[in-house]
């Protein structure tokens, strides 16, 4: 697992590192921030530690048929790690084939062999002249002769033959402990009640943390779903403006992510079209409704920054008047809106588009700041 999280930061990092330390340190080039390094190592324990169900950590990794799974011991719940990501890739190519040990595993068994050899060699007894002493050689047969196995007598054998079914018939005898069987009761009431039971950090991340959970299965997230579901029913009632905003909430409640933040990036992407200054005003009471924190706000604006960067890049010289209608709705708060404009992000788009939308937001980022020195020369 060491060997991962070395891997992993290499790759989030673009960073080269040494996997193979002979001095028991692992190295990552370059100068790292610690805050980022713990964000990617926070981000590593969310993707390939916690269980997607319970977010508790007590999983096993398990490599099947080309695909990773996290068998959690604690609620039952098998869930898969994204096979996009650069470290599923790195496991399944370096995962021992079935049958054969990995390079950790043989070199831990030649470390006991050695072990062993050394203390078979210790315990050994020596007689006065340096040379091991034979406990049976005043047993031999008369005239010396040995048999061929490395100068040992049959005599010799024989007594080694017996100490040995000796001791194993004493083993016999010890009663063995009957083995425990595992199970794991996986109904809806034993999860919820492991749930609680979890420490107080633990149990705000698995209600709260939404960054990698919430997977259905075959990877497909319940944020895709209901991204499908809004795209689905456009089509089907002929156009997006047609889907009712309470049928919306609905179905973000049925997939319990009426109060996630990412929730919003994907809202913002689908429940607007080529008129989308005359739909904000009709949405804006359910979107204020899911809105409740400045991270939802920023999920907001990246999605509205991916829907006309990427799939409507014809309302790029439009994205002032959106900011504009957001701001007047309350949508999206002052300081949130000048921290976005302030600096271009390739969290939701590439760095290039990111610049052109914020280019064309200059005028209403304008707007905004003369709006606040006019407040405040009134106060005064």
């Amino acid at each position: 697992m060491a060997l991962d999280v070395i891997k992993y930061f290499g790759f989030e990092l673009g960073a080269q590192t040494n996997i193979d330390p002979k001095d028991d340190r692992w190295i990552i080039n370059g100068a790292h921030d610690a805050s980022k390094l713990q964000d990617h190592l926070d981000g590593f324990i969310s993707k390939f530690v916690l269980c997607k169900g319970c977010k508790n950590p007590e999983t096993i990794v398990n490599i099947q048929d080309g695909r990773i799974k996290l068998d959690c011991k604690a609620c039952g719940h098998i869930s898969e790690p994204d096979l996009r990501l650069k470290l599923s890739s790195y496991i399944l190519k370096t995962a021992p084939k079935k049958g054969k040990k990995d390079k950790s595993t043989k070199k831990a068994d030649r470390k006991a062999r050695r072990a062993a050899g050394k203390n078979g060699d210790d315990n050994g007894s020596v007689n006065g002249n340096g040379s091991p002493a034979d406990s049976n050689s005043d047993h031999a047969d008369g005239d010396g002769d040995e048999d061929d196995n490395n100068g040992v007598s049959d005599n010799d054998n024989d007594a080694m033959f017996k100490k040995i079914n000796s001791e194993a018939k004493q083993l016999d005898e010890v009663p063995v402990e009957k083995e425990v069987e595992w199970t794991v009761d996986t109904s809806e009431a034993a999860v919820k009640a492991r749930m609680q039971s979890l420490p107080d950090d633990l149990k705000r991340t698995a209600l709260n943390d939404d960054e990698d959970g919430d997977e259905a299965e075959g990877g497909n997230t319940v944020y895709d779903q209901l991204g499908k579901w809004v795209q689905t029913s456009a089509e089907e009632l002929g156009g997006v403006a047609k889907v009712d905003e309470v049928e919306i909430y609905l179905k973000a409640k049925e997939f319990h992510i009426e109060t996630k933040h990412r929730t919003l990036t994907v809202l913002a992407q689908t429940i607007f079209d080529d008129n989308i200054l005359k739909q904000i005003d009709a949405r804006a009471p359910m979107l204020k409704r899911m809105i409740s924190s400045e991270r939802h706000e920023k999920a907001f604006l990246g999605g509205t920054e991916r829907f006309v960067g990427l799939e409507k890049p014809n309302l790029v010289n439009q994205i002032s008047s959106i900011l504009m209608k957001y701001f007047q709705n309350d949508l999206v708060s002052e300081e949130v809106l000048k921290a976005w404009g302030s600096k271009a992000s390739k969290k939701y788009v590439d760095i290039a588009t990111s610049k052109k939308v914020r280019k064309s937001a200059e005028k209403f980022m304008e707007w905004l700041e003369n709006a606040e020195s006019d407040d405040e020369s009134d106060d005064e």
